[in-house]
């Protein structure tokens, strides 16, 4: 693995770029909550690739595997971080409604730096 520091602290700030767009735009999600879930999945595409990018720059090899892990590591960072902020106070969802509602959409990780992960490989190593 390039460097567990490194995948630790653009996981944190993966998780938080979209929630802290997430609370700017809140009036949006009482107002229009259509416009508010197209939104979202927009900006966590976004952060992904662009933290893909900083993360890949130095990988040297094993680029599937480290796609694999990564994307791995910063699913379950939001996943964590969100259950803490939504397991209890104004935020609070039961865990079904969490996922259903904002958890699933966390899959955008792995399947993006899996996907990075193939390409480079296949590329690099053909």
């Amino acid at each position: 693995m390039r460097s567990l520091k490194l995948a630790l602290a653009l996981g944190f700030l993966l998780w938080l770029v979209p929630f802290i767009i997430s609370l700017a735009i809140s009036p949006i999600h009482t107002s229009d909550r259509v416009f508010f879930e197209t939104i979202m999945p927009v900006v966590i595409t976004l952060a992904v690739v662009a933290l893909s990018y900083l993360y890949f720059n130095g990988v040297k090899g094993e680029y599937l595997k480290e796609g694999i892990i990564v994307g791995t590591i910063w699913l379950a960072i939001s996943l964590i971080f969100d259950l803490l902020m939504f397991s209890w106070g104004p935020m609070a969802m039961s865990f079904t409604d969490y996922m259903k509602d904002i958890g699933l959409t966390y899959l955008i990780y792995p399947i993006v730096t899996i996907g990075i992960g193939y390409l480079l490989e296949k590329r690099l190593t053909s």
